[in-house]
C-alpha cells in the first residue's frame, strides 16, 4: 500500500507540475528581397531575406536562430536547394550588435554578447546572399530567441513565418528599325508629340496671284523620327513651277527673294519677308528645336538661312546630325515656298509636284 501511494503521488506531481513555454513572437514577416541579379522570389536565386518581428519578452537576448523548414511545425526538413552557408548579416535594427554564424545549412543564427531587450521591441535583420529553395512553393522559417549566445538552453520567444518562391514572369518585346515620316499641308501634335496621323492634304495654293510687284508664298509641313544609328537625311525631288512650256526659274543657288525676277525656292526657317508677316504660319523653325540629344533634326546648308531660298531637285534640305549620330524623336519641319515673276511671265496655272524623301541609315 505504501508503494502504491508513493507511485500515485509521483504521477500526480508530474501532471500538476507547472509548464514553462516560450512566448509567441508577434508582427513577424519575411520579405524576399532582390539580390545582385536575381529577383527575391526566384527559385534558386541568390537573394536577401529580411526578417521583421516584435520581441514580446523583456530579458537578455544573446542569439537568434532562423531555422528553414518545409513545414511550420513538427520535424524540420531543410527545403531542397536552400543554402544559407554563404549568408551574411546585412542591415539590423531594434536590437543590434549581432554577427552571423552560418556553418549549419538551413539553421543560421545571430550572436552577440547577451544584452537585455525590452518587451515589444520591433527588430529587423537582413540575411544577405541566401540561396532560395530551388523548388517553387512555400517554405517556413522558425525563429527562436535565446539568452545564450549560441542557441543552447531553452528558447525565450518563438514564432514562424512563411514565404514562397515563384516562377518569374519574363516579358520581352522588340523595337524594330523605325522611321516615321510624313508630309502634308500641316502636321499637328497629339499630347505635344508630332503625329503623322494628323497630316492634311498636300494640295497647297500660294497666298495670292503671281505678280511682278509682290512675292507669293506658301508652306507645307513634314514630320520625322527614327531610331537609325546614323540618323536620317530628307531630300526634295521634283520640277520647278511649270505651266505647259512655261516655267518659273528654280533658284539653284541660295539667294534672297527679289520681286520682278523669275524665282522659285524654299527654305525651312522662320522668315521675315513682308509677305510672311501677313500670312501667319507660312514659315517657322523646326519644332521642337534641335537640342543635340533626343531632338536632332535641322535644316541644312542652302535651306537653313532666314529669308534666303533655294531649289534644286535632289537636294538634301534637312538631316538629323545635330549633336552627332543617333536616333531622334519626332519633329515638325515647316517648308516655306516663294514665287517671284517678271512682268513678262506668261499667264497660266503653274504647278509642281514635290516629293520629300526621308532616308535613314542604320
Amino acid at each position: 500500500m505504501a508503494v502504491v501511494l508513493l507511485v500515485l503521488a509521483l504521477v500526480l506531481q508530474t501532471f500538476l507540475a507547472p509548464t514553462v513555454s516560450a512566448a509567441q513572437i508577434t508582427d513577424r514577416k519575411l520579405t524576399l528581397q532582390a539580390g545582385a541579379s536575381d529577383g527575391g522570389s526566384k527559385p534558386g536565386g541568390v537573394v536577401n531575406h529580411l526578417f521583421n518581428f516584435t520581441v514580446p519578452t523583456t530579458g537578455n537576448v544573446g542569439s537568434i536562430k532562423f531555422e528553414y523548414c518545409t513545414l511550420a511545425a513538427g520535424t524540420c526538413t531543410t527545403p531542397t536547394g536552400l543554402s544559407t552557408t554563404s549568408a551574411t548579416l546585412g542591415s539590423e535594427s531594434g536590437a543590434t550588435g549581432f554577427s552571423i554564424v552560418n556553418t549549419t545549412n538551413g539553421s543560421p543564427y545571430l550572436t552577440r554578447t547577451a544584452a537585455s531587450i525590452t518587451a515589444s521591441t520591433a527588430v529587423a535583420y537582413q540575411l544577405s546572399t541566401v540561396t532560395n529553395p530551388t523548388t517553387e512553393g512555400t517554405f517556413f522559417v522558425r525563429i527562436s530567441t535565446y539568452a545564450s549566445t549560441n542557441t543552447t538552453g531553452g528558447t525565450t520567444d518563438t514564432g514562424s513565418v512563411a514565404a514562397s518562391t515563384a516562377e518569374q514572369i519574363i516579358l520581352s518585346g522588340t523595337m524594330p528599325e523605325s522611321l516615321v515620316f510624313c508630309a502634308g499641308g500641316t502636321v499637328s501634335t497629339t499630347s505635344s508629340v508630332p503625329d503623322c496621323g494628323t497630316a492634311t492634304s498636300g494640295a497647297i495654293s500660294f497666298n495670292q496671284l503671281f505678280s511682278p510687284t509682290d512675292t507669293a508664298i506658301a508652306s507645307s509641313q513634314m514630320a520625322a523620327s527614327t531610331n537609325a544609328g546614323f540618323g536620317y537625311v530628307i531630300s526634295v525631288n521634283g520640277p520647278t513651277l511649270t505651266s505647259g512650256a512655261n516655267t518659273v526659274t528654280g533658284m539653284n543657288s541660295a539667294t534672297t527673294s527679289i520681286k520682278g525676277v523669275s524665282q522659285f525656292g524654299l527654305n525651312l526657317k522662320a522668315n521675315t519677308v513682308s509677305a510672311a508677316a501677313s500670312f501667319p504660319g507660312s514659315s517657322a523653325e523646326v519644332a521642337p528645336a534641335a537640342n543635340g540629344t533626343n531632338y536632332k533634326g535641322q535644316a541644312i546648308t542652302g535651306y537653313d538661312t532666314v529669308d534666303t531660298f533655294k531649289f534644286t531637285s535632289g537636294d538634301s534640305v534637312a538631316n538629323s546630325s545635330n549633336g552627332g549620330a543617333g536616333g531622334t524623336d519626332a519633329q515638325i519641319f515647316t517648308v516655306s515656298y516663294i514665287a517671284n515673276v517678271p512682268g513678262s511671265q506668261p499667264a497660266g496655272t503653274y504647278t509642281t509636284t514635290l516629293t520629300y524623301i526621308c532616308t535613314p541609315t542604320y
